[in-house]
């Protein structure tokens, strides 16, 4: 059986994939920059020319799917996180794509993360997969990670940039840093609460992913979202209903931007409305397609979770 292989195994996200892949009876390997520790481990830099010192054990694949890079929220964008926000995405993607592109027999599917923070603030604008990228360090960034795969396209591979809205899920991500908080009494809004957010469950992204991998119909960009965007208002009044906790406080604009710096408009207060064109039509099913659908099956599965450790 062909192998699948997964770079950022260790994330929420490719954790849940690599379970998920594993429980369709599909061998993963996965791509790890320290020193293997499992048989199925295959190390690589992408800084390193070649990226891979034996690029042949990736002969033969069914798909690849590049998940890895820096955490966008993880502190503020100074000059130097900057520049490993582009190495850990635009360098990587590369070097995998012309790893990729060099084999003998190349895998049928490149997925490569990208990000809906490729349109910038879109106020209420509908985006669908085909809208144009707004402007600033993040759409820059994305423009660049997602033109990183061009290697792979043209060696004939189908390249698909996942455009991800914030996901779901019930060990790490947003909820992970924020639930408390709310559970405290302490949740409220960012900024006004106006601006539309793009999420997505952990359950449909995962299925998203593998539904891209074998539709062939699925290329270029897309959205990975759900059909059903909500304000920052709305997410907190659902995140507190599903909590049974008041959200009567806000984190002023003003104080986040003082906070965070330029990632705070990026990331935080910008609006983007992303409606997942391409995977609707090409016939996906969510499963989650509500906020607050998701934010219960997410923190049930937390409490699941607490409650067998």
């Amino acid at each position: 059986m062909r192998s699948f292989l997964l770079s950022g195994a260790s994330g929420m996200l490719g954790k849940a994939l690599q379970q998920a892949l594993n429980t369709r009876g599909l061998p993963v390997l996965q791509l790890v920059r320290r020193k293997p520790a499992l048989s199925n481990e295959i190390q690589w830099d992408p800084a390193g020319s070649p990226a891979l010192q034996n690029p042949a054990a990736l002969e033969g694949l069914s798909a690849a799917i590049h998940l890895g890079g820096a955490n966008l929220a993880a502190r503020r964008w100074t000059s130097t996180y900057k520049q490993k926000l582009v190495a850990s995405r635009v360098e990587s993607t590369r070097a995998l794509a012309i790893t990729l592109a060099g084999l003998r027999h190349p895998p049928e599917v490149l997925i490569s993360a990208s990000a809906v923070g490729i349109y910038g603030d879109r106020s209420d604008e509908l985006i669908d997969d085909t809208s144009l990228p707004g402007s600033g360090f993040l759409a820059d960034l994305c423009q660049q990670w997602e033109a990183a795969a061009q290697p792979a396209a043209e060696a004939g591979i189908r390249a698909v940039q996942l455009r991800f809205g914030v996901v779901l899920g019930s060990e790490g991500g947003t909820l992970s840093r924020i639930v408390p908080l709310f559970r405290l009494g302490l949740g409220g809004r960012l900024g006004s609460g106006r601006q539309w957010m793009s999420w997505i469950s952990l359950t449909d992204a995962v299925a998203a992913i593998v539904f891209a991998c074998k539709n062939p119909s699925i290329n270029g960009p897309v959205n990975l979202t759900s059909p059903n965007p909500v304000t920052n208002g709305q997410f907190t009044l659902n995140l507190a209903a599903v909590l049974h906790r008041p959200a009567f406080l806000a984190a002023p604009a003003s104080a986040l931007r003082f906070a965070l710096g330029e990632m705070a408009d990026a990331a935080l207060l910008s609006s983007v409305r992303a409606f997942p064109s391409k995977l609707t039509n090409a016939g996906f099913q969510f499963s989650q397609p509500t906020i607050s659908h998701a934010l219960a099956a997410a923190l049930r599965s937390k409490d699941n979770s607490r409650a067998l450790s």
